[in-house]
């Protein structure tokens, strides 16, 4: 099953970091936020990626065909063009077992375009959508497993967002309790981490983000919520990426492979 993943937004909210590169290429540790949800992927044995491109896709394509070159040592001849891979290198400089498909779909197209334009790389009965800005310890497998038994023609993974704001706690005498750091809502929100049949093309139109498409599927009871109660964090500011940063140094909950 092919997961598509959407990389063409500018990020306007992330313009310190998304002026000169595409906003899935902003890096947690020392690897883009887009590596990061490619593991979750391959982890559970989903390794086939059809990557949505759009502002500043060339930066994209070149970050994985020079992967190898960006990981190892290597020498290069300059009048042949030929290279050698210094392959004695850490266990974390392996080149990642992943098979793309890159696929232009335009600098200013909404998101449900950019689905609608990778129709013709979906073969399988079922594929899956996520955003390029997004993490969590979600469960793949069971994603799937829950999207099959349900049988509607999509699945949207449902997380607690976090407020942006402390949350202060009073007593009757409205003397504070307790304050807490940003705390996880109480609503249930689309993750992103999104499963569909083949049918949900029917639903898509030129111009639109793909919320049209899933509310026209909501209205005909064919849209199911994966409940992913877990670890999610999205990247929309730079105070987002600061925070996944942290985390990665010292409990980054979202990754779950062991290399």
């Amino acid at each position: 099953m092919k997961t598509i993943i959407l990389s063409g937004g500018i990020g306007y909210r992330l313009k310190e970091e998304t002026e000169f590169k595409p906003k899935p290429l902003v890096t947690i540790g020392n690897k883009p936020i887009l590596w990061h949800i490619m593991k979750i992927y391959a982890h559970y044995g989903y390794k086939d990626f059809v990557i949505a491109l759009g502002y500043k896709g060339d930066a994209i394509k070149d970050y994985f065909l020079n992967q190898k070159y960006f990981l190892h040592d290597f020498t290069l001849s300059t009048r042949t063009g030929k290279t050698k891979i210094h392959t004695l290198r850490k266990k974390d400089k392996r080149i990642d077992d992943f098979n793309i498909t890159f696929v232009e779909t335009g600098q200013e197209t909404l998101t449900g375009e950019r689905i609608l334009r990778i129709k013709p790389y979906i073969t399988e009965d079922n594929f899956m959508v996520t955003y390029g800005d997004g993490v969590g310890n979600i469960d793949i497998t069971k994603l799937v497993s829950f999207h099959k038994k349900q049988n509607t023609i999509g699945t949207i993974t449902g997380v607690y967002p976090r407020s942006k704001y402390g949350q202060v706690k009073v007593d009757k005498n409205n003397i504070v309790t307790d304050f807490i750091e940003k705390p996880s809502l109480r609503e249930w929100v689309n993750g992103g981490f999104m499963v569909f049949k083949k049918s949900f093309f029917n639903y898509l139109r030129p111009e639109e983000y793909e919320h049209a498409a899933i509310h026209r599927l909501v209205k005909e009871r064919q849209v199911s919520l994966y409940i992913h109660s877990g670890f999610w964090h999205s990247m929309d500011t730079y105070s987002d990426v600061e925070n996944l940063n942290m985390y990665w140094k010292t409990d980054p909950k979202w990754k779950i492979w062991n290399d």
